[in-house]
């Protein structure tokens, strides 16, 4: 969580995929993962099919949150434990820690065993 955490302040740019130039949500995992090996799609609602889904009561560090916006998931951040994500949230606050329950995740699956 750590490596995720240092970008925290960096900017949000919807399709960008730079962690210190500018990210956008599911741009944000890709690349986390991408640094463990771990490949994902630059879209939000593909990625859970990577995974292996859960309840979020079973969350661990690590775990990816999926919220829907509209009709299907439009947004995802990465689990770092005590009830947070870390997620590259919007253009007005870039990478940021929220609740994991901001809004209520529609499904939560983990990459990492």
């Amino acid at each position: 969580m750590q490596y995720a955490l240092q970008f925290v302040g960096n900017r949000y740019v919807w399709g960008g995929t730079s962690l210190t130039n500018g990210i956008d949500c599911s741009g944000f995992t890709m690349q986390i993962y991408a640094r463990y090996g771990i490949s994902l799609p630059h879209h939000a609602a593909s990625q859970p099919g990577y995974g292996t889904g859960f309840s979020a009561s079973d969350a661990q560090p690590g775990d990816l949150f999926f919220y829907v916006s509209g009709s299907s998931i439009g947004h995802v951040g990465i689990y770092i434990g005590n009830g947070q994500i870390v997620h590259a949230s919007n253009a007005r606050t870039g990478i940021k820690i929220s609740s994991a329950y901001y809004r209520t995740p529609i499904c939560v699956a983990r990459y990492l065993n």
